[in-house]
C-alpha cells in the first residue's frame, strides 16, 4: 500500500465529491479555519472520505491509534486546503463549466403524491373538563 498512492486518490475523490456537491456544501455548518485554511471539518472530511475510499477505510484504525487529532491526520493526508480554490481544476478535468449556479441536485419527485390534510382541533369531553384544575369559582355553565 503506497502511501503516496492513497494520498492522490483521496485527494481527487474528495475534490470530486465536492465539486459535485458543492451547492450544498458550501453552505453546511462544517466550516473551519485550520492553520489559515478555511474548510470543511476534519471529522466531515475524514467520515466522507472512509467512504469514498476504501483503503483509507482500512487504514484509518492504525493512523488514529497513531494520532487521534482529526486535524493532524488531515494535514498527514494532504487536505487541509479549501476546496472552494480547486473546484475550477475538477471541473475542466471532468468537461463541466464552472458554473455556481449550474445543475442544482434536487430531490427525486415522489411517485404518488400524499395530500395531507389538517386535523380538526376536538372538542374537550367533559372528563377532561373536570381535570382542567380551574377551581370551584370558574364554572363553565
Amino acid at each position: 500500500m503506497n502511501t503516496e498512492q492513497i494520498r492522490q486518490s483521496v485527494r481527487e475523490k474528495w475534490l470530486t465529491y465536492y465539486a459535485e456537491n458543492r451547492q450544498w456544501l458550501s453552505r453546511l455548518g462544517v466550516w473551519v479555519n485550520c492553520d489559515g485554511q478555511r474548510r470543511p471539518s476534519s471529522g466531515f472530511i475524514l467520515a466522507t472520505l472512509s467512504v469514498l475510499e476504501p483503503r483509507l477505510a482500512q487504514l484509518l484504525p492504525l493512523v488514529v491509534d497513531l494520532s487521534h487529532n482529526p486535524d493532524r491526520i488531515v494535514m498527514a493526508l494532504g487536505l487541509n486546503f479549501n476546496p472552494e480554490d480547486h473546484v475550477g481544476a475538477i471541473a475542466a478535468k471532468n468537461g463541466k463549466t464552472n458554473d455556481p449556479n449550474g445543475s442544482v441536485k434536487m430531490l427525486p419527485a415522489a411517485l404518488n403524491e400524499i395530500k395531507i390534510q389538517a386535523q380538526k382541533v376536538r372538542e374537550k369531553l367533559p372528563a377532561e373538563i373536570d381535570e382542567d384544575c380551574r377551581g370551584s369559582r370558574d364554572r363553565r355553565d
